[in-house]
């Protein structure tokens, strides 16, 4: 094929965008330029030493002692499947907490294993209810229950209480409890062996401000036993994790790791640590709280009583008369702003912010502001930008 022949190259925007919506989010310097780094192969021990560091970085970062805890080359939708396909079996009694998008694409994804199915759903943007949870779990006695920890559809956190709840009735039940930590790891505390959780996923470009393509789990001494007591293989080879910690620990050949993508990660995660965890969290907390004032102060509603608001995604509800796509349009055409729309019964109905990673920082709220007020100003909603951003600065 001549060069002739080519298709056109597309540019990208000429300035970097301001990701503030539901991931990714801003990636960390160190990662993006781990990423340039020259390909190692995937047994080099150069690199294996670099999987054995990552491995344990992750561990503190999950804060667990889970041996089996490392990285997979996929997304967190890859993740959750790893974490099914590996621990649910054709007619078990499965259990899935829903209250939002990624709760029922867990319970469609226990389905398609051939679980039987039980769900408990809450209405989107409020919490699981803990006591019908609970009591499903009581009455169905699964061999599995799943749930969101930090519900990235509506902004939605479970408390630790809550998780602990649910934890120790899948416990009571001898169910294994599997946990959606997608968008909750690197910006609020996760406590696997707490909880307890005995499989849980995450995604490196959440708020680790990782890459995107590459996710982490977690698995207990419990899954591993059950993983490897299962009646036949899992029906996956790609995710079947055993496989993948015979690579991990014993060198044996199951795909090839991306040695890119792991140094990013590694980066993330060394990030992450010396910033320190608890003040990570608080540093997310505390923009949370200024874009909810400054939100507040242009007169928008959020979705989410303050008890269960998720510190990395705030959702804020649409104006009457305000057009949704529109406005999300502008900012992103105009003033190189990324945020997010709502999904199913909330499509057209809210906006999602992202403070994730290195994208809470409070010039990236005072940005926002100044451009969220003067294009809602411009479809006819009443506020003062002026207002937003102080409230924001004084939060």
């Amino acid at each position: 094929m001549s060069d002739a022949t080519l298709p056109a190259v597309s540019p990208l925007p000429a300035r970097p965008r301001i990701l503030l919506g539901p991931g990714p989010s801003e990636l960390e310097p160190r990662a993006a330029a781990a990423l340039a780094s020259p390909a190692i192969g995937y047994l080099d021990p150069a690199l294996l030493a670099v999987l054995d560091e990552t491995r344990e970085l992750l561990r503190r970062v999950w804060a667990t002692s889970n041996a089996l805890t490392g990285p997979l080359w996929c997304t967190g939708t890859g993740g959750m499947e790893a974490c099914l396909a590996n621990l649910v079996e054709p007619g078990e009694r499965i259990v899935v907490g829903v209250h939002g998008l990624f709760g029922g694409r867990i319970a469609e994804g226990a389905r398609r294993l051939g679980g039987e199915v039980t769900t408990v759903e809450s209405a989107w943007g409020t919490p699981l209810d803990v006591a019908a949870l609970t009591e499903a779990i009581r009455h169905a006695r699964p061999a599995l229950v799943a749930l969101v920890h930090a519900e990235t559809s509506t902004g939605v956190l479970m408390s630790p209480e809550e998780m602990t709840a649910i934890g120790a009735a899948a416990r009571d039940a001898g169910a294994l409890l599997v946990a959606d930590c997608v968008t909750s790891l690197g910006g609020v505390a996760v406590s696997p062996d707490a909880w307890p959780a005995d499989a849980c996923f995450s995604a490196g470009q959440k708020s680790l401000s990782g890459p995107t393509g590459v996710a982490t789990v977690t698995f207990s001494e419990r899954a591993e036993a059950k993983q490897s007591g299962r009646r036949a293989p899992p029906p996956t080879f790609n995710f079947d994790i055993a496989l993948i910690e015979n690579y991990w620990t014993q060198r044996a050949y199951h795909h090839t790791c991306s040695s890119n993508l792991l140094l990013a990660l590694r980066e993330a995660a060394r990030v992450a640590l010396e910033e320190g965890l608890e003040a990570r969290f608080a540093r997310h907390r505390a923009n949370a709280a200024a874009l909810a004032a400054g939100l507040e102060a242009l007169g928008l509603e959020l979705l989410v009583t303050p008890s269960h608001r998720l510190p990395m995604l705030t959702a804020v509800k649409v104006p009457t008369g305000v057009d949704a796509a529109s406005i999300r349009s502008a900012l992103l055409e105009a003033d190189g702003i990324e945020i997010g729309v709502g999904f199913g019964p909330l499509a057209g109905k809210i906006w999602r912010i992202g403070l994730m990673g290195r994208s809470s920082r409070i010039g990236n709220v005072v940005a926002l502001m100044a451009a969220f007020g003067a294009r809602l100003a411009a479809a006819g909603h009443r506020c003062s930008t002026e207002e937003a951003v102080a409230a924001a600065r004084e939060a």
